[in-house]
């Protein structure tokens, strides 16, 4: 394609006194841009207790979660017909799990659906999810690293978190759920008092580095067990390092400017009162933070399996269903409630569907933002309490790799993790092999 006058440079920057701020992908850049040179994203939602899976070829058979058929010749049931737009840019997989996880209890797997590891009354130490390996390769080349969102914020307890993030360390990274703390972290104008941080943050580097300096004198002195524990200590003092060098690139560089558009469609006044509007504003600030080019890695969890306490217990009833959403999935299998659990499955994937239209909306070189997005939805438990055959969305990423447009069921023997390692590889990041892997997951590549 010839270049035209109009056209810019992809790696044009806006100069300023003392800033340099990178554009995002303009229609301008048109021939410039080579496919290489966007990003590769990927985000990770999660609901707790499972969907409605009736009886097959029974009265209530059209409230399966699952589709009927299998590859690409399949129809859609009655709740995942939201999908039915979208048919070519996803993929709905059945079949799969984590293996460690059917051998937890039933409310216990919510912790582990990104990290595939064991948890158990004597061991409730988890490792690093998927989001954060990618995060820690590639997170560099954004403000944000990853973003961490759920319905419940913080970080809950073992075996009922509230995120779905773990760091390296296989601890819990706290989450947030206030969609106006959201907005303003990634969009609102620095106040004062961020800016004094700022100021701050530009010397402490120095004073960390004296600390280490310090400690090398300080480790010869000790014994054994207290060098182990010293170098823990340590090994937490250069996180924060890092952390703060990272930050400290983009102290100068302003925080990035939304359209009028994009700022009436958030509701940022949302909250766990209204459920439609709540979830919609979450999803609504993960397709702006990607089309912004301000995070690529999100993960977002959508209740948790603390069913007594958790603030989208209670979702069900604001929405008009006559039983919370532990109660709800407890109807499975019984006529009524196999109806109306299916009923609200058709209403969290009406949801997932806005979101992904939201991507596929936006156009960014000769695709799409959901071209270049993976998108993996999905509950840990089948049933109730059932911890395999995980009801699996996933979608987007065409344009780096994956194909869609079917209904995957795969072998009981074939973990979840080897979806990760798929997902992994199409962001560019090296890592053959995740958790309890046993190779790359060839069905969804194009």
């Amino acid at each position: 394609m010839t270049k035209k006058s109009w056209h810019l440079d992809r790696r044009t920057f806006l100069l300023g006194t003392g800033v340099s701020m990178a554009l995002p992908y303009m229609e301008s850049m048109g021939a410039n841009v080579n496919a290489s040179e966007l990003p590769k994203r990927m985000c990770a939602m999660y609901f707790p207790f499972g969907i409605s899976l009736p009886k097959e070829g029974g009265d209530l058979h059209k409230w399966r979660w699952f589709p009927n058929g299998e590859g690409r010749d399949f129809t859609y049931n009655e709740s995942s017909k939201p999908f039915e737009a979208l048919r070519e840019k996803v993929t709905i997989i059945g079949g799969m799990s984590h293996p460690n996880g059917r051998r937890m209890g039933g409310h216990d797997t919510g912790d582990t659906f990104l990290t595939a590891a064991m948890l158990d009354g004597k061991y409730l130490h988890n490792t690093v999810s998927v989001d954060q390996v990618a995060a820690n390769a590639i997170g560099s080349d954004t403000r944000f690293s990853s973003i961490t969102m759920s319905t419940d914020g913080g970080v809950g307890e073992p075996t009922r978190s509230s995120t779905l993030s773990y760091d390296d360390k296989g601890r819990p990274i706290p989450a947030l759920n206030q969609p106006q703390m959201i907005f303003d972290r990634m969009f609102g104008a620095p106040d004062a008092d961020l800016k004094a941080r700022h100021r701050r943050l530009r010397s402490s580097s120095s004073m960390l580095d004296m600390v280490l300096e310090d400690s090398k004198s300080l480790r010869r002195r000790l014994g054994r067990q207290d060098q182990e524990k010293f170098d823990e200590y340590l090994a937490s003092v250069r996180q924060i390092e890092q952390r703060v060098k990272r930050t400290q690139r983009w102290l100068d560089i302003p925080l990035p400017s939304l359209t009028d558009e994009e700022r009436d469609v958030l509701k940022l006044e949302a909250d766990d009162q209204a459920p439609k509007e709540f979830i919609r504003t979450m999803y609504d600030l993960i397709y702006l933070a990607f089309k912004t080019d301000s995070t690529r890695v999100a993960t977002y969890q959508i209740a948790s399996m603390a069913d007594a306490s958790s603030k989208a217990g209670p979702f069900p009833f604001r929405e008009g269903f006559k039983a919370n959403l532990h109660s709800l999935a407890h109807g499975w299998n019984k006529p009524e409630g196999a109806v109306a659990l299916g009923e609200w499955d058709k209403f969290m994937n009406e949801q997932l569907a806005y979101f992904l239209q939201r991507l596929d909306s936006h156009k960014e070189g000769d695709g799409t933002l959901l071209d270049r997005t993976m998108v993996l939805h999905g509950s840990s438990n089948s049933t109730t309490h059932n911890n395999s055959n995980y009801p699996l969305v996933f979608a987007g990423g065409s344009g780096i790799g994956l194909q869609h447009g079917q209904f995957l069921k795969v072998a009981d023997n074939v973990p979840m993790s080897n979806l990760f390692v798929t997902m992994l590889d199409c962001m560019g990041v090296d890592a053959p092999k995740f958790a309890d892997s046993t190779g790359d997951l060839t069905a969804v590549r194009a």
